[in-house]
């Protein structure tokens, strides 16, 4: 096994057990390692202190699989970790019933660059970096035999894998393809999901919970869906009673879907939802200088800042959707407003919303921070997990 030695004093984030190694740290590489390769890691002096995937190409030279340096990375590593992190899911009553479930996040559950979602009897797999690429049969296997599914579906098309050096891999592992659309019910209302051609594996599932509260939090209000992608929010608005549901996306092929998803649940009253092809940011001030306003709005933007070097040009933007947002509600209303971005951090999030708020000329509070439900667990050790912040703000 190839030896991967840090320079002095570039031990301390895995002392902290941060599973990352940046090029930077890096003194040498002792041997030969393949992308993929498991190496040993030690320090200036020798002293061994993990074992990690070995990535050549990218910035994080390596991803540290375990801080034992003597745990054997093999097969049953991954049979382990993979049946341990559905155990825990399985752990937590929350989850029991929902047919739409992270399975594994990552870093989170010690498994950087995987991600696995279950859409009922489906599973998803993203591989975005080379140590899970290196192993990809044994993780399929292992996530097989961890949750019973049916069929799997490789969805390795995300921008980073380029950074990895990594080509796109897509198409069925297991199984083929459900002779009916797949569909899961969440929180009583049914959705579709497109885990060939969707965003990320299909579906958004890290906004799950903070749908259900959309949907607490509607009766009885005018409700504005921004971004609303296959209308995931905005049913739950309906399905809560909202007087009228306004959603606004500029994707024609996702509003479809939204409408599809809607005739899905005829228990709700389609004729209080309303679907609009528009960029958001023209829309808003279309709607500002038509007078419009709103009891409850949701701002739930893409990733606009998907680097740190994008973070300035993203503060902007949020900046001006929140502007936006604070100025078209009424007296009393609610916004619940989010950043998807891991390079904008939570308390810089609540600065932009907060400066949002002085621009527009209202006076706000913070009623709840919102975040990932319990299956997107974020590991102490590793905060750059937390990329999803959200707040529920009330104006005066």
């Amino acid at each position: 096994m190839a030896q991967l030695v840090l320079f002095a004093g570039k031990d301390r984030s895995l002392a902290r057990r941060h599973p990352w190694i940046f090029a930077a740290a890096v003194e040498r590489l002792n041997g030969r390692a393949r992308p993929g390769d498991t190496v040993d890691v030690v320090a200036a002096n020798g002293r061994p202190l993990a074992r990690a995937a070995w990535s050549p190409e990218s910035k994080i030279r390596a991803r540290v699989w375990t801080f034992d340096p003597d745990e054997i990375v093999d097969d049953v590593f991954f049979k382990r970790r993979i049946q341990a992190a559905v155990e825990r899911r399985q752990a937590v009553p929350e989850l029991a019933t929902q047919d739409g479930l992270r399975l594994i996040h990552g870093e989170s559950d010690g498994l950087p660059g995987l991600i696995a979602d279950r859409y009922g009897d489906t599973i998803v797999v993203q591989l975005t970096a080379t140590g899970p690429e290196k192993w990809r049969r044994a993780i399929i296997g292992a996530l097989q035999r961890a949750s019973a599914c049916a069929r799997i579906y490789e969805r390795s098309d995300s921008d980073v894998r380029r950074l990895e050096g990594l080509d796109p891999v897509t198409g069925w592992v297991l199984g083929e393809a459900p002779a009916e659309p797949l569909t899961i019910v969440e929180n009583g209302v049914r959705m579709r999901v497109d885990v060939v051609a969707g965003h990320k594996t299909g579906f958004y599932l890290d906004q799950r919970d903070n749908r259900l509260l959309t949907r607490e939090l509607a009766a009885g209000r005018a409700t504005l869906n921004c971004f609303c992608y296959t209308g995931g929010f905005s049913l739950q608005a309906v399905a809560g009673g909202a007087v009228s549901v306004l959603s606004i996306d500029s994707s024609a092929p996702a509003l479809a879907t939204a409408v599809d998803n809607l005739a899905l649940n005829r228990q709700l009253d389609a004729h209080r939802a309303e679907w609009r092809q528009a960029d958001v940011f023209d829309e808003l001030r279309v709607l500002k200088s038509s007078g419009q306003r709103f009891d409850l709005i949701i701002l739930d933007p893409p990733k606009f800042a998907p680097s740190a070097a994008h973070a300035e040009r993203a503060a902007r933007a949020y900046r001006d959707i929140n502007v936006f947002g604070f100025r078209l509600l009424n007296p009393g209303g609610l916004l619940m407003t989010y950043s998807c971005s891991g390079s904008i951090r939570s308390e810089h999030f609540q600065q932009i919303v907060a400066d949002a708020a002085l621009d527009a000329g209202r006076g706000a509070r913070i009623l709840r921070r919102l975040a990932a439900p319990s299956d997107h667990p974020v590991a102490l050790n590793f905060g750059e997990g937390e990329y999803l912040k959200g707040l529920l703000c009330q104006v005066d």
